[in-house]
């Protein structure tokens, strides 16, 4: 038997897990219970209350067409990415380059991050969402993935 508890944060806010005996809190996401062998607690009972009156489907799906995408040096291309709810405008875009860690480019569907070079431009909104390069260049070359924040667990 498992129950669970969806609490909408805000978005990119970094959750904090603690397991206890056998039960797990993912602070600001999910609450998940396992059933015990042993007698309820208080604090297990009360956490099943709430998700009687929570939503319990958390998780949002995501999907991104994995074909790869070839463009020369000046030109332009886009990468779309469909969510299975309305994540209200809680969009992010990360590139990978080869060898290295994601960058954050883009947030809130359309708004750059600090360093990111103002050919990159993403948009979209409900479930539709698109990131576009235009005037590529050479050091664009890399993996592109979506994310989205509404809720946790955040997906990509």
């Amino acid at each position: 038997m498992r129950w669970s508890v969806c609490i909408k944060t805000p978005p990119f806010v970094t959750p904090v897990s603690v397991q206890h005996s056998h039960c797990v809190y993912n602070f600001l996401n999910e609450v998940a219970l396992t059933e015990s062998p042993t007698t309820m607690t208080p604090l297990v009972l009360l956490l099943v209350f709430l998700a009687s009156i929570q939503d319990s489907s958390c998780q949002i799906s995501v999907t991104q067409p994995s074909a790869p995408k070839s463009v020369s040096p000046g030109g332009s291309v886009t990468f779309s990415c469909t969510t299975g709810s309305n994540v209200y405008s809680y969009m992010a875009w990360y590139q990978q380059r080869p060898g290295q860690t994601p960058k954050l480019l883009i947030y809130g569907a359309s708004t750059r991050y600090s360093d990111t070079p103002s050919r990159f431009s993403g948009s979209g909104s409900g479930t539709s969402y698109s990131l576009t390069i235009s005037g590529v260049q050479p050091e664009d070359a890399g993996h592109y993935y979506c994310q989205q924040g509404y809720s946790y667990p955040l997906t990509q």
